[in-house]
């Protein structure tokens, strides 16, 4: 049998266009190792970007006409320019070019002044009589750097169900556990898993990062008994049966050993919402609900009116009628108006998740937290859902996210989620990422960016072709970083960038350059440039996060016990003899519990606890990591009870519950929120944290962020 024969290169015009472009024609997954893309990868990324290379004769006129382009071109379609610097492409424009800016404010003034933060309007004439206009992102230099150290809890909101929630935890338990966590643990923040707004099923993707929308949250998220309207339902012989059906389905997940199910959730949740809808708001809360409609706009407008609509044709927007598929189409207004009673619901729904989630919030600041809830931004949206519908104008048709094959996965990966063309945002001035990042920072101290590297470049794979058949496409880094900044800047928000796995060189160094922490996993700090054993602590960087683990993660306990490498044999996960991987992680645990005990990290807990215990050797873990200069310290809530079940085994699908287990101790049993503040091992695992913060108050002085 022949093996196949690799693609094509690229030819020399090809490479070049694709070079102005931004589109890559090689990538190396190794410092020593380049691979070249192949020429159908290329011309379909170009493709997507509304440039035809189909053949020698389209690549070599689209070249032509992109160098032609430049040259004349003025100014670039967005401009950035860091408070106190001047931009380079300011400085390259002809003598005597006349420059004037209308600020966001409206007010009009010359390109030399000192300009206020903000989007704002810049025309360049230049003395030849051409003009240009562009948007002018003006930034502060950096993010203000966190004020002392603060610990927190990470949680998958969905797994944290207590004796008051319908089936999988909500934004009563969030409040709940914020507050709980700040006045009793000392904790300076809550990060969650992202709480956008799901494709409706059934079945719903139980993936929260493969939303239908990243701008609105899910309302499966609400406390519908803190719904002020719920109380005032008149067939109160439904809230009954709605309140007896919502107890059966949390006990079978707390008590049968149930999977979370969300459609069951949500089914029940839609039917006490309808019963809600129908209570008048009173003339405050109406104030209020037109308050949110006229802020949020087209968007939320855009956002309601897709729900609306896949309530009658499906959620997968590509099936619907052809006049439905535009948002701006006649048919669509059409349908919007006939819909509006459903607009209107689902509008609804959006606000009173932003009300409770706006609380959780407020309950985090007044519980003394710095920083209080940490909300996660996916890296993309699902290709059937609103934000795909809605911003179509702004995507990459025929194109998905990934990830090219790596030492982990030969194959490569391939997310499924359409990516942003960067030429349409340069366009825009970035105004769907701003109104993003806006949306999420309404309810937050700070924000998670999950896989951070794709603000400089994603890799995207051709729908049809393997994840091996992808290339990457590169973001104007420096506009995305800034306008990040400046909404970030403006909400007094952290950012934090999830760095993990291969980064391209130079990208930490620029976020941290703008003041992003990155992310420090206790099990991937090693000294890879020198012995390869565990890093010692003082070598750790300062700008980050530090965790033992994450959700796609084994749990500490786990990956302490071996049970991790068990778990994958169970699945025929491994891709070696299970002898060898199980000595393989022995050695790799044995090497950090090494380090630990010399740094006389591991020690009795009391209680008959010894220093080899687990529940010891968590601890110490999480000493170490007090240990290291990391501004932020992040505890896996389930580590507290022992729980060894990761929230997401990454390369499964259907073979184990992703998404959908409830925090559980080391024997399974789920665990319930009032459990956990009760929990011995709990209170025993957070007074470590806090004896290694150096014990004292419950946090240090000042908290929120300064000037660096």
């Amino acid at each position: 049998m022949t093996a196949p024969r690799p693609a094509a290169p690229p030819t020399e015009d090809l490479s070049r266009l694709a070079a102005l472009h931004g589109v890559a024609t090689s990538y190396s997954p190794s410092p020593d190792r380049t691979v070249a893309a192949s020429a159908a990868a290329v011309t379909r990324a170009l493709a997507a970007l509304g440039v035809d290379a189909g053949t020698p004769e389209a690549a070599r006129a689209a070249l032509a006409a992109r160098e032609r382009e430049l040259r004349e071109r003025l100014l670039p379609p967005t401009v950035v320019c860091w408070s106190g610097g001047t931009p380079e492409a300011l400085t390259a424009l002809p003598d005597g070019t006349r420059l004037r800016v209308e600020t966001e404010q409206g007010e009009t003034r010359a390109a030399a002044e000192q300009l206020p933060p903000g989007i704002h309007r810049l025309t360049a004439t230049a003395p030849d009589g051409r003009t240009a206009q562009a948007h002018l992102v003006v930034a502060p230099p950096r993010l203000p750097t966190p004020r002392g150290r603060s610990y927190g809890l990470l949680v998958q909101l969905y797994s944290l169900l207590s004796q008051r929630s319908w089936g999988m935890g909500d934004l009563g338990d969030l409040d709940e556990l914020t507050a709980w966590a700040g006045r009793a643990l000392g904790a300076g923040f809550v990060q969650v898993n992202p709480l956008h707004a799901a494709v409706p099923g059934p079945p719903t993707d139980p993936s929260p990062y493969r939303p239908s929308s990243r701008r609105f949250p899910d309302p499966v998220h609400l406390r519908v008994e803190d719904i002020p309207e719920f109380a005032y339902v008149e067939d109160r012989e439904r809230v009954r049966s709605l309140l007896e059906r919502a107890a059966r389905l949390r006990e079978t997940v707390l008590e049968k050993g149930a999977l979370i199910d969300r459609d069951a959730v949500w089914e029940l949740k839609r039917e006490a919402l309808e019963l809600v809808r129908d209570v008048p708001l009173g003339p405050g809360r109406r104030a209020a609900y037109c308050d949110f409609l006229a802020e949020q706009g087209e968007a939320l407008e855009d956002h309601a009116t897709w729900y609306a609509l896949a309530e009658v044709h499906g959620s997968d927007w590509s099936r619907w009628p052809a006049g439905l598929r535009d948002p701006r189409s006649a048919e669509t207004a059409r349908a919007r108006t006939e819909l509006m009673d459903r607009v209107d619901f689902h509008s609804r729904l959006a606000w009173l998740t932003d009300t409770q989630l706006a609380a959780a919030q407020r309950t985090a600041r007044e519980a003394g937290m710095p920083v209080g809830l940490v909300h996660d931004l996916a890296v993309g949206v699902h290709p059937g859902g609103a934000d795909a519908w809605a911003q179509q104008e702004y995507l990459a048709p025929g194109m998905s996210v990934g990830a090219p094959p790596d030492a982990f996965n030969a194959r490569g990966q391939d997310w499924g989620l359409p990516p942003w063309r960067p030429d349409r945002l340069a366009e825009s001035g970035y105004a769907p990422y701003r109104r993003l990042l806006r949306a999420l920072f309404r309810c937050a101290g700070a924000l998670r960016i999950d896989h951070v590297m794709g603000l400089f470049r994603l890799w995207w794979v051709p729908q049809g072709l393997p994840p091996t058949e992808g290339t990457y496409v590169r973001y104007d880094a420096e506009a995305m970083l800034a306008v990040l900044v400046l909404e970030a800047s403006r909400a007094g928000a952290v950012v934090i960038g999830e760095d993990l796995g291969t980064v391209e060189a130079g990208v930490r160094e620029a976020l941290r350059e703008r003041g992003v922490l990155g992310t420090s996993v206790l099990w991937f700090e090693r000294d890879w440039d020198g012995d390869g054993r565990p890093l010692p602590p003082e070598r750790w960087r300062a700008d980050c996060l530090a965790t033992a683990t994450t959700h796609d993660l084994p749990p500490t306990a786990s990956r302490l016990t071996g049970g991790h490498v068990e778990l994958r044999d169970s699945l025929g996960l491994l891709t070696r003899p299970r002898e060898e991987e199980r000595a393989e992680a022995a050695a790799d645990t044995g090497e950090w519990l090494g380090l630990l005990a010399r740094l006389g990290l591991l020690r009795s807990t009391g209680g008959g606890i010894d220093a080899t215990s687990e529940e010891a050797e968590v601890q110490a873990v999480h000493r170490f990591l007090l240990r290291t200069p990391a501004r932020l310290i992040g505890v896996w809530l389930p580590d507290g009870v022992g729980d060894r079940r990761p929230q997401n085994l990454p390369g499964t699908w259907d073979q184990y519950p992703n998404w959908r287990l409830p925090i559980a101790d080391a024997e399974g049993r789920p665990v319930t929120l009032e459990e956990l503040a009760a929990s011995p091992r709990v209170h025993a695992l957070m007074d470590a944290v806090r004896e290694g913060r150096g014990g004292g108050g419950p946090r240090e002085s000042g908290g929120g962020t300064q000037e660096s």
